[in-house]
């Protein structure tokens, strides 16, 4: 299984210089969707786990308290560097989404897009999430998963063994793992794909 976090950041080093050119177009309207989602307050402490070249920036409010952090450094450097052209105050770290160094109960906002069906163990990631929230706090979600109900048949399994090494895992379900971590889904909207990527909010209970 190549689908390891040093395999993840030798590989996102590799796309780092073409990310943007990637990602951009083709998810603005759907990190615009996800974001719009959140009941957002002056004041709120928001963490952006996996944040990549910070593509979800422009669509966050200003009067926030932003952090942004992703496994690979040459990520970092772009995401620091949008930040600064969109006269962003944000704090920036290389940091694994599966081992958060941010105290329990620290922030308002989770957001964690296109990348639950990257990271290794997406439960220890959701764990790390849930701990860092706040009771009350908002988890936002986008990504592509596996139908809920449906559990992945063996040719998309077998797909998968080439597209987690390469890009992503095609078979997670999204409810299965929020609800397993502890949150409580408040909305869930397809995206894209015939339903293929979806965004949600969901909440840490109070």
């Amino acid at each position: 299984m190549l689908n390891t976090t040093v395999w993840n950041r030798i590989r996102y080093t590799a796309y780092a210089p073409l990310y943007d050119a990637i990602a951009s177009r083709a998810f603005r309207r759907l990190r615009r969707v996800a974001l719009g989602q959140v009941d957002w307050e002056p004041g709120m402490r928001v963490l952006l786990v996996g944040a990549g070249t910070g593509l979800d920036l422009p669509f966050i409010p200003r009067e926030l308290e932003i952090h942004l952090t992703d496994l690979t450094p040459a990520m970092v450097t772009r995401a620091k560097t949008r930040a600064h052209r969109y006269q962003r105050d944000v704090t920036c770290h290389v940091m694994d989404a599966e081992a958060l160094t941010y105290p329990d109960e620290h922030f308002d906002v989770v957001i964690m897009h296109l990348l639950l069906a990257v990271m290794p163990n997406p439960q220890q990631g959701l764990a790390e999430a849930y701990r860092v929230l706040r009771p009350g706090g908002q988890l936002c979600v986008m990504d592509k998963f596996q139908p809920d109900g449906q559990p992945a048949g063996a040719s998309r399994r077998l797909v998968n063994i080439v597209t987690s090494a390469l890009a992503t895992d095609i078979t997670r379900q999204a409810e299965p793992l929020l609800t397993q971590a502890g949150f409580q889904i408040r909305h869930d909207e397809p995206v894209l794909m015939n339903g293929l990527f979806r965004a949600l909010l969901a909440a840490k209970p109070e």
